[in-house]
């Protein structure tokens, strides 16, 4: 038996050492060389208020309501980043669907020319993470109309802007195509 424990617990040990310690530290270093920020995530530093500047994590959803700005994602854990997490819910659970249903409708009195089954789902469900930063493309064009009448701009100037902040798939063929809503709104306020 003893010949059995001793070579376990040698194993144990390289184990923990390199899965746990060399693994860690080699991600964590390729991280601090390759990432935006040194691994921190990429910050945009903007000036749009009177008490000064505000900075805004590109990785990390946030809330957009107002009339004027594409509007996020919405978000399960309030875009609070320091409890990411879906909801939890199933799709046939009445608190939830009451939840989505609630968003469904007011989408549809905010932009009123849409109807309720062109509504992409990104915009009435929550992601995993409830953080997502990024809507579809046809996301942010279902709400050209709502936008475009808001600040009196031509609708084909939001969507060459549109066009322009979307993010294309990793070598055209990995995931979807995805705008960045921080930056796609950031981008709104700079049209003239």
């Amino acid at each position: 038996m003893k010949s059995h424990i001793i070579p376990a617990l040698k194993l144990t040990l390289v184990c923990i050492l390199v899965f746990a310690g060399a693994y860690t530290l080699l991600v964590w270093g390729i991280g601090q060389i390759v990432a935006p920020n040194n691994g921190k995530g990429e910050i945009i530093k903007y000036s749009n208020s009177k008490d000064g500047s505000k900075y805004g994590y590109v990785n990390i959803g946030q809330l957009f309501t107002a009339d004027k700005y594409f509007w996020s994602r919405p978000s399960a854990v309030g875009y609070n980043a320091a409890g990411s997490g879906g909801s939890n819910k199933g799709a046939t659970n009445k608190e939830y669907l009451a939840q989505v249903q609630g968003r469904i409708d007011t989408f549809l009195v905010h932009n009123p020319s849409v109807k309720k089954s062109d509504i992409p789902v990104e915009m009435v469900t929550a992601s995993g993470s409830g953080l997502d930063p990024h809507i579809s493309p046809k996301a942010a064009m279902i709400q050209v109309p709502r936008i475009a009448k808001v600040r009196n701009i031509p609708e084909d100037k939001i969507i060459a802007l549109i066009s322009e902040q979307t993010e294309k798939p990793l070598l055209r063929m990995f995931g979807p195509s995805q705008i960045n809503v921080l930056k796609l709104n950031l981008s709104l306020d700079n049209i003239k």
